[in-house]
């Protein structure tokens, strides 16, 4: 557990009453935009998935999903999912979804290993979209056109929710930077990798930081990913490995780059073949939802998840992600936010 040390004394901006207004009417505006945007309809998502089929997403290969035994299904196992990468996919494929259009469903997952904070709870809450699209949209100027939709559909709703409640003044930048992770370690070479992130979302106020997976010139990624659903091994046209990356928005309250949203386009036949090899994973290609992409039955797309809680923290300018929703918490995180007059629900 860690609480983190802000950089000046806050006062919510919004009551207990107000802020859960809010926080409904964000999630109502966003996801119009977002929907309307890049052309999803809203589907049903699963809480937990059967164990041993690949679609739950394993993160960066090392956490365990929360399970349990299905009685009526001799002890088969049901795992809580981590997010829906794969699943959307093979959702694209059954529901016939149609290149330029997709899907986008509310996720709810649990996250038992995660080390509590500002930011990070055992629950987690996300738009989690995907969208079909063509080869020849493989590209990384394709992933930046999306990624620009996106934050577009943030800077609405930013917009709107000030309309209701005008204390909460617009401060996003009009637009987002883009910067290639091997460019920012030639840019700030002896910092770490959450250090360069901090220092160049302090700078713009709103980054897409793409390549998340691969080796940089360093030898190590900018931040681990798993191999199988997003590309981080393709060369773009650009000259540089990855066709995925991150979303962080610089938050004043905090003084923090906060990371809103993970996406890219996903791995083709190819680069999961190379990905899986250079994992040393290649034992899953005997699962479900690795046969059906190598059968070539699941359709080339792009997606990822966006952080509800996180956002509604960002536009109505909270100081600890427990304001936004209802999670468990220390007893001593618990009193250490009432000391710095921080509510948690």
């Amino acid at each position: 557990m860690k609480l983190y040390e802000l950089p000046g004394e806050y006062k919510p901006l919004l009551d207990l009453k107000q802020t859960e207004l809010a926080i409904k009417q964000i999630k109502e505006i966003f996801q119009l935009n977002l929907s309307s945007s890049l052309c999803l309809r809203r589907v049903t998502a699963p809480l937990f998935v059967l164990q041993g089929t690949g679609l739950n997403d394993d993160l960066t290969g090392t956490e365990h999903a929360v399970s349990f035994p299905i009685q009526d299904m001799n002890g088969a196992v049901a795992e809580v999912v981590h997010s829906l990468a794969k699943w959307k996919r093979v959702t694209l494929a059954d529901y016939e979804i149609t290149p330029g259009h997709g899907i986008y469903t509310d996720m709810n997952a649990i996250r038992a290993h995660e080390e509590l904070d500002n930011l990070h709870s055992l629950y987690v809450d996300q738009w989690d979209w995907e969208r079909v699209m063509t080869e020849d949209e493989r590209t990384v100027a394709f992933l930046c056109s999306v990624v620009e939709d996106i934050y577009t559909a943030i800077l609405h709703t930013e917009f709107a929710i000030s309309e209701h409640y005008p204390q909460l003044v617009p401060s996003l930048p009009k637009k987002i930077t883009f910067i290639h992770s091997e460019e920012l370690l030639a840019k700030y070479p002896t910092l770490t990798a959450k250090e360069r992130e901090e220092r160049i979302t302090r700078e713009f106020g709103a980054v897409f930081i793409i390549g998340i997976g691969g080796k940089l010139s360093n030898g190590e990624p900018h931040d681990n990913r798993a191999p199988d659903y997003d590309d981080y091994s393709t060369r773009n046209e650009a000259g540089y490995e990855g066709l995925n990356g991150d979303l962080l928005i610089w938050s004043e309250v905090l003084g923090k780059a906060v990371e809103l949203s993970s996406m890219g386009i996903r791995v083709d036949k190819k680069a999961l073949l190379h990905q899986l090899q250079l994992s040393g994973k290649e034992e899953r290609l005997e699962l479900y939802f690795h046969k059906r992409l190598l059968a070539g039955t699941l359709p080339l797309s792009i997606g990822g998840g966006i952080g509800q809680s996180r956002l509604c923290m960002l536009l109505l300018k909270k100081a600890h992600i427990g304001e936004i929703q209802a999670s468990i918490w220390p007893c001593e995180m618990r009193s250490a936010c009432k000391a710095l007059n921080i509510p948690l629900i």
